[in-house]
């Protein structure tokens, strides 16, 4: 084998990074080279004391309370220590943050570019690597939050030639005309292309082999075929991706076409999005098994499923994720109920984290809504940071002063509540 490589990466072809050295064993730990019948009953005593689906020792004491912390929260060292002080202080005991968001990423890569909220350049420090650090220093897990499908956001290409947008054109998403996606949000790699599945499985086990992060949490992992304004003249999203080789491999999966047979074109793409969670679950168990691999999911599961190929029923019972955050995001209290019945009435072993946003809300309607989520599961997690804390910026507008008077005020009723949560 060629030094550095993993078993996996020989396999797939992909020189990426080191594999741990460390022996697999079925559920998913390490072992060390102890003797065997001593292995053997640790082995044993260790999956009888183990929650189902999570991984050892990873249910914090009073359930899950995460935030999620954007690639637009941070810019220098200073402000990585300072985000993971306030969480801290606020009572989270797992950080959600984001490395990755369109094709480029916020440490240094062999595969995509940086990211340009550091100007497309080197900001002289390894934003991930300090975020493990600083939130490991003050107990709290770190998890890698990852945009999956996207490979390209913004009104205009990218000026970096290297970006997937230039370097792998043929990856992404064109409608039945040959056009691709208009600029405006997010422009999507195609999932069901294998070696686009193949690529971003490698970027994955480059943030979990080289970094002690706790988890890998996905968002995106799905058609990212939403509505936006640059849709307006058709007033549709396309029927993405129709392009001859997207249609030919399903015609040789199924038969048919996509005119012919609509429910298989559906459960088809359904198909690509959540064999992709499949190698990527199966990359983190050779990688790194002991990581927790979580997802951001739809609200409604069955909604998602339907309008985005995001079959989390499925993920949920094949065990291809130990936990999924659902973004209930709703404001009316009806809806947010109902929705949460959905998730109480699986009865699932995979715990469910309820995402509820912070932004633009009163708090005793955040409060509220944490407390009606608990009463069928311990964990939570807040959308966003930005929400109850500053974002760096050099200047500071009119409006800016005004949104800090309102994360001003959410911060004092709502920290002193969420580290009661912690008691």
């Amino acid at each position: 084998m060629k030094k550095g490589l993993s078993q996996y990466h020989v396999r797939h072809g992909l020189e990426v990074c080191e594999n741990s050295g460390k022996m697999p064993v079925p559920d998913g730990r390490r072992v060390s080279r102890i003797p065997s019948l001593l292995s053997a009953f640790l082995l044993v005593t260790t999956l009888a004391g183990c929650q189902p689906g999570l991984r050892h020792g990873a249910t914090p004491k009073g359930g899950i309370r995460a935030i999620w912390v954007t690639r637009w929260d941070y810019k220098t060292p200073g402000d990585i220590v300072r985000v993971m002080e306030n969480c801290r202080r606020a009572g989270f005991n797992t950080v959600l943050f984001q490395v990755r968001g369109n094709g480029t990423v916020m440490y240094p890569s062999r595969l995509e570019p940086w990211a340009d909220e550091f100007g497309g350049r080197d900001p002289g420090f390894d934003p991930l690597k300090l975020a493990c650090r600083e939130a490991h220093r003050r107990g709290m897990s770190l998890h890698a939050w990852v945009n999956v499908v996207p490979g390209w956001r913004g009104k205009a290409p990218p000026t970096d030639r290297r970006q997937l947008y230039w370097s792998r054109a043929a990856w992404f998403w064109r409608d039945e005309g040959g056009r691709r996606q208009p600029f405006g949000w997010y422009n999507s790699l195609n999932p069901c292309y294998p070696e686009v599945r193949k690529y971003l499985v490698a970027v994955m086990q480059e943030i979990v082999s080289r970094y002690p992060v706790d988890g890998l949490h996905m968002d995106y992992m799905r058609f990212p075929n939403d509505w936006h304004d640059s849709y307006q003249p058709a007033s549709k999203v396309p029927d993405y991706p129709r392009d001859p080789r997207t249609l030919a491999l399903f015609r040789r999966a199924t038969g048919h076409t996509p005119e012919s047979n609509k429910r298989a074109w559906d459960a088809w793409r359904t198909e690509q999005v959540t064999q992709m969670v499949r190698d990527i679950r199966a990359m983190m168990r050779a990688t790194k098994p002991r990581a927790i691999l979580s997802s951001a999911v739809g609200a409604s599961p069955d909604e998602a499923n339907r309008n985005h190929h995001q079959d989390t029923r499925r993920w949920m019972a094949e065990g291809l994720v130990d936990v999924v955050y659902p973004m209930n995001y709703a404001m009316e209290s009806k809806t947010f109920d109902r929705r949460l019945r959905i998730w109480s009435g699986m009865r699932s072993r995979i715990p469910v984290v309820t995402g509820i946003m912070f932004d633009g809300r009163e708090t005793s309607a955040i409060v509220r809504q944490i407390q009606q989520a608990r009463r069928s599961s311990p964990h939570i997690a807040a959308f966003a940071y930005n929400s109850l804390f500053e974002r760096p910026a050099a200047k500071v507008s009119h409006q800016d002063e005004k949104s800090s008077d309102s994360r001003r005020s959410l911060r004092k009723y709502m920290i002193p509540f969420l580290r009661r949560l912690a008691q």
